[in-house]
């Protein structure tokens, strides 16, 4: 355990020193080589407009659904969903693009956020290339 908890610092104090440019390093745990990859990682939490009727709210989601799907297409959202009873924090979108802007610039044009419904919240995050949920 003390061996993965300085590994984890080890990580940590690596990752800020990166820079913005890179976005993979190697990491070596025992005689695993972990290639680790830089996300950006978006939290979607409520916006300040909240009081659209019901018609309005079911195409601003087909819309925001729409924008999701096409930008998975690109292959530049890795993954996105809801939350179960998140409150004030709807869901979670994570970007394979170089910088928080591009990924701001990509989700800026989200019918959900453009109608301020959903504001957008972002964070650098690194997980080892090729990750993926079972």
């Amino acid at each position: 355990m003390t061996r993965r908890i300085i590994l984890f610092t080890l990580f940590v104090v690596f990752s800020a020193f990166q820079s913005n440019a890179q976005r993979e390093f190697k990491m070596q745990e025992g005689d695993t080589t972990y290639v680790m990859k830089r996300y950006v990682f978006m939290l979607l939490n409520e916006g300040p407009n909240r009081t659209h009727d019901s018609i309005t709210v079911a195409k601003i989601q087909e819309g925001h659904m729409n924008h999701l799907n096409e930008m998975a297409k690109t292959g530049k959202l890795a993954i996105a969903g809801p939350f179960e009873k998140g409150g004030k924090h709807r869901g979670i979108l994570i970007f394979d693009v170089d910088s928080i802007s591009q990924a701001i610039r990509m989700e800026s044009t989200d019918p959900a956020v453009v109608s301020g419904r959903l504001e957008m919240q972002t964070i650098y995050w690194w997980a080892a290339k090729g990750s993926k949920l079972p």
